[in-house]
């Protein structure tokens, strides 16, 4: 099976590159943008050997997995750009709902298999990382941004010793291919990208996020540099940031950090 594009995506007029194998989708997507690529462009893989996640960390997908870039170029602020982010975790979470039908079928006894949205880019599945997304950003020709958004999924291996212990969807009874998935994927962006609509969108897109949000209401720490926060995660307001409400009853807004839920929480703000 080779990657396609899903329908609603080919009529979108988006464009696809497609590798057996590559060091990045990521840097890829954003090198083709300085070369002047204006996309709208997928770039996928199965097999990615020097993936980057968060804060510098490897995201190694070996091969079966799914690592996908998506290359939009827009003018919009960098600040507004980011807000793109909570588009694609209700991308992903669209796809997997829509293709983990039959595996629910299967948990007879078990209650269905649920994915939930973890601030500020990582895909959950009962209470494990099951995917990960990377924003990146760089101006370009022209005063507009060429804005980049990685998604990295957990196929058929999740990694092992990461901050969240992650899984993968063949652990999850969840048996498809990164194919089947990235044309999912690729269908459901066209639907949130438009919702989010150069950020106009983003009240829409921040209430379906919170309707799927992991820890909402929980206890949370969050590591921000040599500080940490900590609280009862609140909402996410409207520009992205999550806010915390203390055990003084003031709210804290939060821009980025390590976020460590229910028990956790404790050993993160240890």
């Amino acid at each position: 099976m080779t990657f396609t594009l899903g329908s609603k995506a080919r009529s979108a007029g988006y464009g696809l590159a497609a590798f057996d194998q590559i060091g990045s989708t990521n840097a890829e997507a954003m090198s083709r943008a300085r070369d002047g690529e204006r996309g709208p462009v997928w770039f996928v893989t199965t097999e990615q050997t020097a993936g980057r996640g968060r804060r510098q960390r490897a995201w190694i997908a070996p091969r079966g997995n799914l690592a996908s870039s998506i290359l939009e170029v827009m003018d919009v602020s960098p600040g507004i750009a980011a807000t793109l982010g909570f588009a694609a975790g209700l991308s992903l979470e669209r796809a997997l709902q829509k293709l983990s039908i039959e595996a629910n079928l299967r948990r007879a006894g078990a209650g269905p298999l649920r994915y939930a949205l973890k601030w500020p880019n990582d895909v959950m599945a009962d209470g494990q990382k099951l995917a990960g997304i990377l924003l990146e950003a760089e101006a370009v020709a022209g005063n507009r941004l060429a804005v980049v958004v990685g998604i990295g999924t957990n196929v058929i291996a999740a990694p092992e010793g990461t901050p969240t212990p992650a899984t993968s969807l063949a652990a999850l009874g969840v048996q498809i291919g990164a194919e089947e998935l990235f044309a999912a994927l690729s269908d459901a962006w066209v639907e949130f990208h438009g919702i989010w609509d150069n950020g106009r969108g983003f009240a829409d897109i921040r209430k379906l996020w919170l309707e799927r949000a992991f820890g909402l209401g929980e206890r949370v720490a969050i590591q921000t540099g040599a500080a940490t926060v900590e609280g009862t995660f609140d909402t996410i307001d409207e520009s992205g940031c999550l806010i915390v409400r203390t055990a003084e009853g003031k709210r804290a807004a939060v821009t980025a950090g390590e976020v460590y839920f229910g028990a956790a929480a404790s050993v993160g703000a240890a």
